[in-house]
């Protein structure tokens, strides 16, 4: 039983049709499940991904109108997107600079070229080199985006926690992950610890950093909520929930997200995880050619569709 790497990420947005605007014409991916939290159905939960919402491809948005998050210490401070080579990361620097962002220099970090930005509302995020590393996207036709350059998924993941120790005993033995290496973080006063997952590259690492010396973290806009690990089928599903009982690891037991089944707990240092299943797939209640269109809803939620629809906000 392994993890096999990142399934999604999700974070907040209190900028909903900006958010929308971003990740379809600047970023190209494409939303392929227009739906509500279904712990909130007050809020939009947007899903972009590439062209079919391969698992390793989703980013995904709440849409909750707070104040911006408090940056510090217990939670995630960098999502990766993957790209395919040096020229795409050169391509994309101009396209970002183009849009006024908050875009820094293209660079090295833990020996794979980076390029640091931020989206219009500060979420943080970095472009990785991943050398065809991972599981390849199917590319949408219809993105801004050339193919060739279009993005190959999410990884790594970056945590920021106070002691290392805790977090560790959590990804090793409750996870099974694997320390590979360490590498110094860009404040110079952190040291950052790599995870591995299933096979090797960035689609399947987790990055901690230990940093003491900043407080803790406020949730927020710009910020992630929580970030979801694959598991490929259910009989490994119900083997982590299992596993997460027999361990003693509080958790949420299995939740059926209708789209993907999911475990969720918080490791020692507050930051929640999921553990996600590969299927059944977005297309399980629309026709592909139609990903996004229209707000959809998980069975159990449709008889409250006329009610739930009336409180969202238009998007388009």
């Amino acid at each position: 039983m392994e993890l096999i790497g990142i399934h999604h990420l999700t974070a907040i947005s209190a900028r909903i049709r900006d958010n929308l605007n971003f990740y379809t014409e600047v970023m190209g991916m494409r939303l392929v499940k227009r739906s509500v939290n279904q712990d909130d159905v007050s809020a939009y939960h947007l899903f972009y991904a590439d062209a079919v919402g391969t698992p390793g491809t989703d980013l995904t948005f709440f849409d909750w109108p707070v104040p911006p998050e408090r940056r510090g210490t217990g939670s995630i401070v960098g999502t990766g997107l993957r790209v395919g080579s040096l020229n795409s990361l050169d391509w994309w620097a101009r396209r970002l600079e183009a849009e006024e962002l908050d875009v820094g220099t293209p660079g090295e970090r833990d020996g794979r070229a980076v390029l640091d930005f931020q989206d219009p509302e500060g979420q943080r995020l970095f472009l990785v080199v991943d050398d065809g590393q991972g599981d390849d996207p199917v590319t949408w036709a219809e993105s801004p985006v050339p193919a060739i350059h279009q993005l190959r998924g999410l990884g790594p993941v970056i945590l920021s926690v106070p002691r290392l120790e805790p977090t560790h005993q959590a990804l090793t033995r409750i996870l099974g992950m694997r320390p590979v290496r360490d590498y110094g973080h860009q404040d110079e006063r952190s040291q950052v610890h790599v995870y591995e997952m299933g096979g090797q590259g960035a689609h399947a690492e987790l990055h901690v950093a230990v940093q003491p010396h900043l407080p803790p973290a406020r949730p927020g806009a710009a910020g992630v909520h929580h970030v979801a690990f694959r598991t490929p089928d259910e009989e490994e599903y119900e083997g982590w929930a299992q596993r997460l009982n027999q361990m003693g690891v509080p958790n949420s037991g299995p939740v059926d997200r209708y789209y993907f089944k999911s475990l969720y707990f918080r490791e020692p240092g507050g930051i929640l995880f999921e553990i996600a299943t590969d299927g059944p797939g977005f297309a399980v209640d629309e026709d592909e050619a139609s990903l996004g269109e229209s707000v959809v809803l998980p069975p159990f939620l449709e008889p409250q569709r006329e009610e739930i629809v009336a409180g969202l906000k238009p998007l388009d």
